[in-house]
């Protein structure tokens, strides 16, 4: 572990899953805060900048959703879902609304781990080939080393799973990238069969693109298929 630890904020409301959880990730070196309602952590992450947050979705008052929601408006650090339920719904609803990944209770503390330092790597730029460090296709380059995507109109400010969609996407600039494909890509779930939440990310992505001064259009629709990066 580097001198600077990742910094993570943990959020649950069972004593006995944030002293599980806080202990694993204390143990790998990892700066870990802890809280036990949505509020509180919001107003936590208002104040100190986090690497990844771990969320419970069933939480008192303000729900593990809504907390989301609210970092996403202020932050691109991977969210990690904790839940008791392990339906492919709600692991869709997470992801939609703005959610990294999921890990569903009970868990054992190998998983938790890897399932953390892939994120994180992922939020650094980590997971990307150090052979190919840059990406140049419809006025934008995309440097998988320092994990930015930039053009003559500056930065655009992208999550880990957002990053890695436009990445795949303009790794086969002026192809047609298929949903699956995408879905496999970015969140390597070959078991997740709901396609959806790719068209919810390509549409913050486009957002976000054009927020930025570019042109949305880049990310082509194929009807029936999937996107593609026009060249």
């Amino acid at each position: 572990m580097s001198e600077n630890p990742s910094r993570i904020l943990v959020v649950d409301d069972e004593a006995s899953i944030t002293e599980f959880v806080s202990y694993a990730l204390r143990k790998e070196g990892y700066d870990v805060d802890v809280v036990a309602n949505g509020e509180e952590a919001y107003a936590l992450a208002l104040e100190k900048d986090y690497d990844l947050y771990v969320l419970d979705i069933m939480l008192p008052g303000m729900d593990g959703y809504e907390l989301c929601r609210r970092l996403r408006s202020k932050t691109t650090a991977p969210v990690l879902f904790l839940s008791a339920r392990d339906t492919e719904l709600d692991k869709v609803v997470g992801l939609e609304i703005g959610g990294d990944d999921y890990l569903a209770k009970p868990f054992g503390v190998r998983e938790l781990i890897a399932r953390v330092r892939a994120l994180l790597r992922r939020g650094s730029g980590g997971d990307f080939p150090a052979a190919n460090h840059s990406i140049s296709a419809g006025g934008l380059t995309l440097d998988e080393s320092a994990h930015t995507a930039k053009g003559e109109h500056g930065n655009i400010n992208l999550t880990p799973r957002e990053f890695e969609l436009l990445a795949s996407l303009m790794r086969n600039a002026g192809k047609v990238v298929s949903r699956e494909d995408l879905l496999r890509d970015a969140w390597g779930w070959e078991y997740l069969t709901e396609t959806k939440t790719v068209d919810t990310h390509i549409k913050r992505l486009r957002d976000k693109i054009e927020a930025s001064g570019y042109d949305p259009g880049l990310v082509e629709t194929v009807r029936g298929y999937g996107y593609r990066f026009r060249q």
